[in-house]
């Protein structure tokens, strides 16, 4: 009773600090913010604090870091392996630290808050004649915020990188509620350690993300996108080496394999299959800084894949109805095979060299392991990361499915090819079992003394990643 008392008297103070719009202990209105969109977790949480302010969230830290509460923070609830869901713990949600608080076109940047939707800052960078280039499908309600704790990836790694590669500068509230203020536009900053990198893809058990300095990119002025048809992944690697020595422009390569498309097409209503009975379709974009040449290059390079017999065939978008046609397909890939019953889905990576290596012997150990099962293959062929989902045979009971047993082979296949089991979704508490049984055992000591130092009482997300 003690204990509970000592909470009480946080949560009033909570409250009294956030005001009637900063917090909540309505069930209903807390109620979206407990469940992941697909349904595979569920929380609680007594107190939804809804801080407008880093000055907010650094006096909510103190008051939580006194009383020995643990946090949670979320932003748009998009993240897929559970890290955002509060299991008992105060859940903080940036969604009202919203505004982009500065444009400098000239320097290239823009500083946005975490609850930031990405969908605002790409749309802000465009009004300012520049481009955001992080790309999602979920961009219309994930945060700036939730994006650097996972350190999220998208459809223009390979040319772009990871959102750790858009960061300039962080501003982070610490779990005894210090400001680290790092929001400097610099590129080069050779003061001693990158701090900020130790908070980006750290899901949040370190620090708090309250808004950053994100680099800027040119609006590219020619842009071209083709899907072309192969009949292995050792074909699509060649394609993509010749697309990318041909044209210079290569900005995404996505491969979807035939059960895939067949899924989402069957599932999702308006999506097309645009070369019916490709083995595997691959989805190329290009971009330049001018159209001179860049079609006739695209052209040519397909062309010379054709008669090399590295592609069956091959459609260039002719206009942006058919570019949005083209990459409907590919960005309702997850929600074409959800449907479909009992299901595991892994997010890993390998070198690009090894992916045709990794889709053989992955196919090869699962139908050992689950006679029958379903292989839905898709995703960044281009910077080597895969979206691997097994589903149980046709007419199989759910409850005969041996998703562990799948699991471990999706990421020991990946680990001897020497990749990871996660590349851009994280950990969050889904995979903590695998990150110690893969990750290098320095590697998980450096990570846990870094825990210890920042958060010491282990008051941030405390279920996830790593303890």
């Amino acid at each position: 009773m003690r204990y509970n008392g000592l909470m009480n008297d946080l949560y009033a103070k909570l409250a009294a600090l956030l005001g009637p719009k900063g917090h909540t202990t309505d069930a209903e209105i807390i109620a979206p913010h407990l469940k992941e969109w697909r349904g595979r977790y569920q929380g609680s949480t007594p107190f939804l604090a809804m801080p407008a302010s880093t000055e907010e969230v650094a006096a909510m830290m103190r008051l939580c870091a006194q009383a020995g509460a643990a946090i949670t923070t979320q932003g748009g609830n998009t993240g897929l392996v559970g890290g955002q869901i509060p299991q008992g713990e105060v859940l903080l949600s940036t969604k009202r630290m919203d505004r982009i608080r500065a444009i400098d076109a000239a320097n290239d940047s823009l500083i946005a808050e975490a609850g930031a939707v990405l969908a605002v800052a790409q749309q802000t960078a465009a009004d300012s004649g520049r481009r955001f280039p992080l790309s999602l499908a979920s961009e219309g309600s994930a945060t700036i915020g939730g994006l650097i704790s996972t350190n999220a990836g998208g459809v223009h790694v390979m040319r772009y990188g990871m959102m750790r590669e858009q960061v300039l500068g962080l501003e982070i509230v610490l779990a005894d509620g210090r400001v680290m203020h790092g929001l400097k536009g610099l590129r080069k900053d050779n003061t001693g350690y990158d701090l900020k990198q130790l908070f980006i893809g750290a899901e949040g058990t370190l620090g708090i993300v309250t808004a950053a300095n994100l680099r800027l990119v040119p609006i590219a002025a020619a842009r071209e996108l083709a899907v072309a048809s192969v009949r292995s992944p050792s074909q699509a690697l060649a394609l993509l080496h010749r697309l990318k020595g041909a044209t210079g422009a290569v900005s995404a390569f996505e491969m979807m394999n035939r059960l895939g498309v067949e899924l989402t097409v069957k599932n999702v209503a308006g999506v097309r299959d645009r070369l019916p009975g490709a083995a595997l379709l691959t989805l190329i974009e290009f971009e330049a800084a001018h159209g001179a040449g860049l079609r006739e290059a695209l052209e040519g390079a397909l062309a010379a894949a054709l008669e090399a017999g590295e592609i069956e065939t091959a459609l260039i978008a002719e206009n942006s109805s058919q570019t949005r046609d083209f990459w409907a397909l590919r960005e309702a890939m997850s929600a074409g095979h959800k449907p479909e019953g009992a299901q595991v889905s892994h997010d890993i990576s390998v070198p690009v060299s090894q992916t045709p290596a990794f889709l053989e012997q992955a196919e090869a150990r699962m139908n050992r392991i689950c006679p029958g099962v379903r292989i839905v293959a898709f995703g960044h062929m281009g910077d080597g990361n895969l979206h691997y989902t097994l589903i149980a045979p046709l007419g199989a009971a759910a409850a005969a499915f041996p998703a562990e047993a799948l699991t471990q082979a999706v990421f020991e296949t990946a680990a001897k090819l020497d990749g990871s089991i996660s590349a851009e979704h994280g950990i969050g508490v889904a995979r903590k079992g695998d990150l110690i049984r893969f990750k290098d055992p320095e590697s998980l000591s450096l990570m846990r003394a870094i825990k210890r130092t920042l958060d010491p009482a282990n008051l941030m997300n405390p279920r996830v990643l790593i303890e």
